[in-house]
């Protein structure tokens, strides 16, 4: 059995753990009505999701996985990775 030696990093390097894992990284992949996105970062809430793609339009819907989406929550509502978001706008007319 080969002998190591621990002081030496290229030793060392061989018993990391994980060490063939892919990186950590910031991204988060979402799907934004029925689009793949990627967004930067860890967290992110409903609120800073609609500002960042500029959706302002007052009445709407949004859901996270089905689930309807309180417009008082928005400020507090996480969106995760891998969720299905969908942004609904309500229109009347004639």
């Amino acid at each position: 059995m080969k002998s190591f030696d621990f002081m030496d990093l290229t030793d060392f390097q061989l018993y990391l753990p994980f060490r063939n894992q892919a990186p950590d990284t910031d991204e988060m992949n979402i799907t934004l009505n029925n689009e793949p996105l990627t967004l930067d970062g860890e967290v992110i809430t409903v609120e800073k999701l609609l500002d960042m793609k500029r959706y302002t339009f007052k009445l709407r819907i949004v859901k996270i996985n089905g689930r309807i989406i309180d417009r008082d929550s928005y400020g507090e509502e996480v969106i995760n990775d891998g969720d299905i978001i969908q942004v609904i706008y309500l229109m009347s007319g004639g």
